[in-house]
């Protein structure tokens, strides 16, 4: 069977900034065909749930896994080591469980494929992937966003 990583709060887990979830029909009906693998990048980074909400500052999880920018949350306080370090241990789940496909939840710092907020915590986007997104595409691994389902 086909496994399949995906953004643990689209399976209903409460693992978002704000401690909910968001649970989505269409991810949760691939459970029917598919081996669902939960995962939440910023608490396997060591952010606590609920946390202070998160943004990349002006560019994309590539130019943060490059060096280029930072992950800040809306108090100021400098989260990218958190985010590039749940990155790699979602990798390494992904890896771990041969998953070839990641669905991310769209806007997510960490989880975005395509769309993510630009950093100025006022709801709006820019193109881009979110962390995590940016290193799954990087070792080879399908992403898409719960919108594109």
């Amino acid at each position: 069977m086909v496994t399949i990583l995906c953004s643990a709060c689209l399976l209903g887990v409460n693992c978002k900034y704000n401690g909910k979830a968001s649970p989505n029909e269409r991810v949760l009906q691939l459970g029917k065909k598919y081996n669902l693998i939960p995962v939440c990048p910023e608490q396997l980074g060591g952010l606590p749930t609920p946390r202070v909400p998160q943004e990349i500052q002006g560019m994309d999880g590539d130019a943060v896994l490059d060096g280029k920018c930072k992950v800040v949350n809306k108090e100021g306080k400098d989260v990218t080591e958190n985010f590039i370090r749940g990155a790699h241990e979602t990798l390494k789940i992904a890896k771990l469980f041969n998953a070839k496909l990641f669905i991310g939840k769209q806007r997510s710092p960490s989880c975005a494929c395509g769309e993510t907020y630009d950093g100025s915590f006022t709801g709006r986007t820019v193109k881009g992937d979110g962390v995590t997104t940016a290193l799954l595409k990087r070792n080879g691994i399908k992403c898409m966003s719960q919108e594109e389902l």
